[in-house]
């Protein structure tokens, strides 16, 4: 597994993306620019040196269609802080190549940390750095990863997370939620914030690091039952049981359930839990209530409930959310 390397304080670190044909070109760029901008923004000496890289003919094209020439994979042996591993299309067959998948294990032991964006966990889980670890994907792809890696701790809802010196994130844009973090992690929150509002972003986005929002969950009923989810949204508080639904919808509640499980995957009850949950995460987050105000207001009823559903959805307490991703 990744060890500490030593660098010079004067030297950048080596940071490595590895790329392939067929690569998301987001899940490439999104992390490259976020270190170069840490880099433009440092009024001295660049804290990184970040590079792409590629096995075999290094000028490849990402599943957008732009070529993209990259640096050739490096010895083994070769100092380097952080390895990177794209995603995309051709992840596939990169995981079928024994030869990146051998590089990419040894490269990992050399590395301080180890990195994924969107379905790159799936060439991290084939290098066995997953067995063991807490792991997130692209939404779409995550019992897929679970699946082929059983021994991996599969979670579908953060934006990243962090397992030692692994860390895995979503899908697409959350590559760059990923790399700000880490460079929070080596150079503290204030650089960090300002590198992100530098490429206007959220240092750590709103409602805290749910992959996507339950209202983006719920995107494909809108057509059918957008006039539900807003009367959901209004009412968190108040009853939202399946009958007062069904009424809300003009439906019975039989069709309701069929009809609304169709339209978005989900059960009304499921929906119900998690425009709460999230709900709650922005108060957690965004105010200094006290979580059993918060549990009220959020329609819990009680704080225990709260963190009930906060352990099964969010894997973490409501006190120890607030404490990582409250307002500092």
């Amino acid at each position: 597994m990744p060890n500490t390397p030593r660098f010079s304080p004067d030297a950048p670190r080596p940071v490595e993306l590895l790329a392939f044909p067929a690569v998301q070109l987001l899940d490439v760029a999104g992390p490259l620019q976020v270190f170069a901008t840490a880099n433009d923004l440092s009024g001295g000496l660049a804290p990184y040196a970040p590079r792409v890289i590629a096995a075999g003919d290094r000028a490849l094209t990402a599943s957008a269609g732009l070529r993209l020439v990259a640096d050739p994979l490096p010895d083994r042996d070769a100092p380097v802080d952080t390895l990177i591993v794209a995603g995309g299309p051709g992840v596939t067959a990169a995981c079928a190549d024994p030869e990146l998948v051998a590089w990419a294990r040894d490269r990992a032991g050399r590395a301080r940390r180890v990195a994924s964006v969107c379905t790159g966990a799936f060439l991290l889980g084939a290098a066995g750095l997953l067995d063991g670890r807490r792991a997130v994907t692209h939404w779409t792809q995550c019992d897929a990863l679970a699946r082929r890696h059983p021994l991996a701790r599969v979670e579908p809802d953060p934006i990243f997370v962090q397992d030692g010196p692994v860390w895995t994130s979503a899908g697409v844009t959350a590559g760059i939620d990923l790399a700000l973090a880490l460079v929070e992690a080596d150079l503290g929150r204030d650089r960090a914030l300002a590198v992100a509002r530098h490429l206007v972003m959220f240092l750590k986005r709103p409602g805290g690091q749910a992959q996507f929002s339950a209202a983006l969950a719920l995107q494909a009923g809108e057509d059918r039952f957008g006039a539900l989810h807003a009367f959901i949204a209004e009412n968190l508080a108040g009853d939202l049981s399946l009958p007062v639904l069904a009424e809300a919808a003009g439906m019975s509640a039989r069709s309701l359930s069929r009809h609304y499980r169709a339209a978005t995957g989900l059960t009304p009850a499921r929906a119900v839990e998690r425009l709460r949950i999230e709900a709650a995460r922005r108060a957690l987050a965004e105010t200094a209530q006290p979580v059993k105000r918060i549990a009220r207001t959020c329609g819990f009823g009680s704080e225990e409930t709260l963190r009930r559903s906060f352990l099964r959805h969010v894997a973490a307490t409501p006190q120890d959310y607030r404490a990582r991703f409250g307002e500092k």
